[in-house]
């Protein structure tokens, strides 16, 4: 027997990020859009716990103990005292180290995974307890759609979203360091007042109307100056695809992943195309929003 979950990508439509709080991590006000670029992670009973990968950029992703799809099977086993003796198989798409949550996304999905194969009758309070310790990203992966994160993000409300978004990502080469943004985030607002971070009415809005225009008025991201900073040729990338007719662009998350909003999917098609031979990126790739969160297939 074996189970596979498809779970999809991110997008940080609004991330609002508030000064260091003294356990390091920050408070934020993150609104989060499931996106249809997919990973599928498949377990089946093994002799002991072992992880593989496939599909663009595996070479990247860790096989140990350190990665998030064996962490999560290993904390629902623990909880259930279970062996965690099951073969995690990730078929990645989402792009790795890329600010869209593909770690995130696998463990949420190992951890429905494991669920279903071991019968544990977990309820969903107790699996996202389990992706909240994983990591702030992992809830939201678990649930999908478009959601609200405060604290360090795992806080979730959910979102109504009214109509389909339609996106175009940029793929950079190599990725970013979510913990280097952040220090240059502290770096560059050091000495100045940070706001608390609060969610964007004119944003929140825009989502449940399905309103394109207003979204695009009201996308922000206070770790794109960092990403930037760090990765200064995704300036670049930012301005090709507002040349090319996105309504707004941005980075995506703590990047290097920018992110296009377009008009509707046609516009997305000319935007991808004008990226992938602009010189400022690996590839881009169309998808739209929201999308269902970690779902077995």
């Amino acid at each position: 027997m074996s189970v596979t979950v498809r779970v999809p990508a991110k997008v940080n439509v609004q991330l609002a990020v508030g000064a260091p709080r003294p356990d390091g991590f920050h408070d934020l006000a993150n609104v989060f859009l499931a996106v249809g670029l997919y990973d599928e992670v498949n377990v089946s009973p093994a002799d002991a716990l072992t992880v593989t990968c496939s599909g663009p950029d595996a070479a990247q992703v860790p096989l140990d103990a350190g990665n998030l799809a064996a962490r999560a099977a290993l904390a629902l086993a623990e909880r259930h005292g279970i062996a965690p003796d099951v073969h995690i198989h990730i078929s990645k798409d989402i792009p790795v180290a890329g600010g869209m949550a593909g770690g995130s996304a696998d463990a949420a999905a190992a951890l429905v995974a494991c669920d279903a194969l071991w019968a544990t009758g977990a309820t969903r309070d107790e699996l996202l307890a389990i992706c909240a310790e994983l990591g702030s990203d992992v809830p939201f992966s678990l649930i999908g759609g478009a959601a609200l994160g405060v604290g360090r993000g795992e806080q979730l409300t959910p979102i109504d979203v009214g109509g389909t978004f339609h996106w175009v990502f940029a793929v950079a080469d190599g990725g970013l360091s979510t913990p280097a943004v952040y220090g240059e985030f502290d770096r560059l607002t050091a000495g100045t007042d940070v706001p608390a971070p609060e969610a964007s009415p004119a944003l929140l809005d825009a989502l449940r109307t399905g309103s394109t225009d207003v979204l695009a008025k009201a996308l922000s991201n206070d770790l794109q100056p960092a990403a930037l900073s760090l990765r200064p040729s995704l300036a670049d990338t930012l301005a090709a695809g507002t040349g090319a007719g996105a309504l707004a662009a941005l980075v995506s998350g703590s990047g290097p992943t920018t992110a296009f909003l377009a008009a509707d999917a046609e516009a997305a098609r000319k935007i991808a195309d004008t990226l992938r031979t602009s010189g400022t990126c690996r590839t881009a790739r169309v998808a739209v929003s929201p999308a269902p969160g970690a779902t077995i297939v």
